[in-house]
């Protein structure tokens, strides 16, 4: 089994535990075997640590280098376009699909 996904700097990854939970967040630097520096700023996530069993990684990186200011994310981010990559994903059309279906009512 190859694994294609590894935790490197400019991973875009889903945060599925938190108070940023269902939002997408590019790694700025690692921190340590368990933790990552994200920043997400086109998904309103800041700048903070998280443990990597929070996040989920994705297929889509960003050219950036290890540390850089968040106006560096926000430039690669939009000339990657991954708000709109990440929104025509299957993954995000399961998770919007099942956000919709939790919330139909009698």
């Amino acid at each position: 089994m190859l694994f294609k996904r590894f935790v490197e700097v400019g991973r875009v990854a889903y945060i599925a535990d938190g108070p940023y939970a269902g939002k997408i967040c590019a790694i700025v630097d690692i921190i340590t075997q368990t933790s990552v520096l994200v920043d997400g700023p086109c998904s309103d996530v800041p700048r903070h640590a998280i443990r990597l069993n929070q996040a989920h990684l994705t297929d889509y990186t960003i050219n950036i280098g290890r540390g850089v200011s968040t106006k560096s994310v926000r430039k690669n981010w939009e000339a990657e376009k991954i708000n709109e990559k990440w929104s025509s994903s299957n993954w995000a059309k399961r998770i919007e699909a099942r956000h919709k279906r939790s919330n139909l009512t009698d």
